[in-house]
């Protein structure tokens, strides 16, 4: 019988002569008919299967991690992440004047004309269907690939009746967020603390899919896979961000008919991490600061998001907005701490959060993930945590 139309069909038959349905199609996760098509949705009860995008983690071996979810109101993860560990010193990927170009005196952005992307900074409840790709891509030449869990962890926690990883990590005493701050483009002067060995660096590409595009996840996916492999060539973040555009702008079948994606890169080095971005996805620093009992992690924000006042992204990747702007910046941490690389689906909550201090970067990670989806997990989650200096798990 056949599992789409219940026509008669004969043993060895490929395919129902009636509504000519291929009977070798997966089984549905919730009814059982073996009536999947090749999208992912079940033919009969119309329920989309699971995949490997929904949820994966990436390890590198001196502990970056990187953890993506489709969050709890997503059809699917759109959201893309690559973390890689750069083996040969590349040239500065951002000229040295860069260190003292404050930000928040960039020239506004001038959108190409037509409808607005939507995201930015419109509240969780209100947010339009907007997210993106899924780790891990492809290695790029010269890079070390992250070892991606297969998997979720076996459950712990549980959110909104989802399982979320369990992890040893516990919470101790924490830095907040201050909501709405900026600190100063200008990279501090003097007395920056030698940081602990990272290789050569770690690079972080996140892109999240704009949902008002279509195939928004194919385009976070080929802009991260194109960013990644340049900068692992040593390529500037310049010419990294143009391939991404290049190759997102491949997916389009006209200007009204283009896929979009948003776009952080970091490089970290010991006493140095070079950004570049355009739209909404963010890095913070995370520093460890001396407290009683330990220490406690206070989070500065490094980015800044092109938004309109209305909350409309300015900035993306896609062939509609063939001549984006990247924004760049020079950081010099400080101290011992962690570059946080995160798309909106968890900033969103970040506002008073305490984050977690002790265990790995894996278990801060899925820690902040667990977070993200009690508080509402309005979008796909993607968190790439990057150590520096001091002791991290």
């Amino acid at each position: 019988m056949c599992p789409l139309c219940e026509a008669p069909v004969a043993r060895g038959d490929s395919f129902c002569e009636a509504c000519g349905h291929p009977l070798a199609s997966p089984s549905c996760v919730s009814c059982g008919a073996a009536a999947v098509d090749a999208e992912g949705y079940c033919e009969r009860c119309g329920v989309r299967q699971p995949t490997a995008r929904d949820h994966a983690e990436s390890v590198l071996p001196h502990g970056a991690a990187a953890v993506t979810d489709r969050g709890l109101r997503r059809a699917r993860n759109e959201d893309a992440v690559t973390l890689l560990t750069l083996t040969a010193p590349p040239p500065n990927p951002i000229p040295p004047e860069a260190t003292t170009i404050p930000v928040t005196t960039s020239a506004p952005r001038t959108p190409p004309p037509g409808p607005p992307r939507t995201g930015g900074t419109i509240p969780p409840e209100t947010l339009p269907p907007r997210a993106a790709g899924a780790v891990p891509l492809g290695t790029p030449p010269g890079a070390t690939p992250a070892d991606p869990a297969e998997t979720f962890p076996p459950p712990g926690a549980t959110s909104a009746g989802r399982p979320v990883p369990s992890g040893t990590a516990t919470s101790g005493a924490a830095g907040t967020v201050p909501s709405g701050t900026f600190p100063p483009s200008v990279t501090p002067a003097g007395g920056a603390v030698p940081l602990g060995a990272v290789g050569s660096g770690t690079i972080a590409v996140v892109c999240d899919g704009v949902g008002s595009s279509p195939r928004a996840d194919e385009a976070a996916a080929a802009a991260v896979a194109a960013a990644a492999a340049a900068l692992a060539e040593g390529r500037p973040h310049e010419e990294a961000f143009a391939l991404a555009g290049l190759a997102v702008g491949k997916l389009a079948s006209s200007p009204d008919h283009a896929p979009a994606c948003t776009y952080v890169a970091a490089v970290a080095r010991p006493g140095e991490i070079t950004l570049c971005w355009a739209g909404d996805t963010r890095a913070y620093w995370l520093a460890d600061v001396p407290a009683a009992g330990g220490v406690r992690r206070e989070g500065t924000l490094l980015t800044e998001d092109d938004v309109a006042p209305t909350g409309e992204i300015t900035a993306w990747l896609g062939a509609d907005y063939p001549d984006v702007r990247p924004r760049t910046r020079v950081f010099t941490p400080p101290g011992p701490g962690l570059l946080l690389v995160c798309s909106d689906g968890l900033w969103r909550y970040l506002a008073g959060y305490r984050f977690p201090t002790e265990g790995t970067p894996l278990d801060q990670a899925r820690q902040m993930l667990r977070h993200a989806l009690d508080s509402g997990g309005h979008d796909n989650v993607t968190i790439a945590l990057i150590p520096l200096g001091g002791t991290h798990g």
